[in-house]
């Protein structure tokens, strides 16, 4: 193996300093417009990488970001990463992606990770157990990292965060279900210690009240996101004695799941039972008995998610800034749960 030019070998190919070479390099106004150029020409020829650590502890700044997400083969998280590079790459901010899996531990160890790699910011979607976490985050903050929360937050002083309106987003999903007829709606529902389900809980639950329709905590069933709960889920919510005639879930998984165990015990859909997902996962539109779902709009919270922390990191006079932003859900209403063209 070859071993990599320095900035000797480029000071002894043209008879320099390697002082000079450095200042050159980096532009340094003292050294004359000409001898900057021969040097980028021969840096160039004789193919000489500058230590891009060297230059973040020069600079501040590394032009490397963190994105920590619970998984990526989620098309929101996927489309959210999306996002965030699409806006961080014409401003030359490259993105390093970290995976918790849902498991704190291992969120914690990422953001570790990423402060030891001298990244200029961090994005995170916290996890469904961040319970004891705050003591890394404010550790995040005392080292003057910009850290934006999106999607799923915590309520941090000083912390940055972009979200939509998921209190609206459960409340229009289940004014669309009374709308359709329905009378007796259940709701699977996230792990509520998280703010984003325990908004669509809120927003499901006031719809009812403001239709006048009695809210019963046997049609709530918190399961997990993905198709085998929500199918285990709708089997438990049409063995009670007055089983529900619709569905609201917080995840698009968990409705396919009812849907299939609905279909399997012979209840037609959406003619005796209605069902409403939440996340617009790309499935929902492509399957023959379509799912009505509310869009969380991934690609513009990336993205906004993006400006926010080049706001930040460009803001000097106020590094600490807090900014809120929170997005409108839309309601794609589908098959699932539209009766008017039956």
């Amino acid at each position: 193996m070859s071993e990599k030019t320095t900035i000797y070998d480029i000071a002894k190919e043209l008879n320099i300093s390697a002082a000079t070479v450095s200042r050159a390099l980096n532009k340094n106004p003292k050294i004359s417009e000409s001898t900057c150029k021969l040097v980028m020409e021969t840096a160039a020829k004789m193919n000489y990488k500058q230590n891009q650590l060297a230059l973040a502890l020069r600079s501040g700044r590394s032009n490397n970001v963190g994105v920590i997400v619970p998984r990526i083969d989620s098309n929101f998280f996927a489309s959210t990463i999306r996002g965030i590079e699409e806006e961080l790459h014409p401003n030359k901010y490259n993105v390093i992606i970290c995976q918790t899996h849902e498991n704190e531990k291992r969120e914690i160890e990422n953001i570790n990770t990423l402060l030891n790699a001298q990244v200029d910011g961090i994005m995170i979607s916290i996890t469904n157990e961040s319970k004891e976490n705050e003591k890394i985050i404010h550790r995040v903050l005392e080292k003057n990292v910009p850290l934006i929360f999106f999607d799923r937050k915590k309520n941090i002083d000083g912390v940055s965060s972009v979200t939509i309106n998921d209190y609206k987003g459960g409340y229009i999903a289940t004014k669309h279900l009374i709308d359709e007829g329905c009378k007796r709606i259940a709701h699977l529902s996230g792990d509520q210690s998280l703010e984003i389900y325990e908004n669509r809980f809120k927003g499901y639950k006031q719809a009812l009240l403001d239709h006048g329709i009695e809210f019963d905590e046997n049609y709530v069933i918190q399961t997990k996101s993905n198709v085998e709960a929500g199918g285990v889920a709708a089997d438990k919510l049409l063995q009670l004695k007055t089983p529900p005639d619709a569905i609201f879930s917080s995840s698009d998984f968990a409705a396919l799941g009812a849907i299939q165990e609905l279909k399997a015990q012979g209840i037609k859909i959406p003619e005796d039972f209605c069902v409403v997902g939440f996340g617009n996962e790309p499935f929902t539109k492509f399957m023959e008995l379509s799912i009505s779902s509310v869009d969380q709009s991934p690609l513009e919270m990336g993205k906004m998610t993006a400006k926010v922390f080049l706001e930040q990191i460009n803001n000097t006079e106020n590094f600490k800034m807090e900014k809120k932003v929170v997005l409108n859900p839309e309601l794609h209403i589908r098959k699932s749960s539209s009766r008017q063209n039956l």
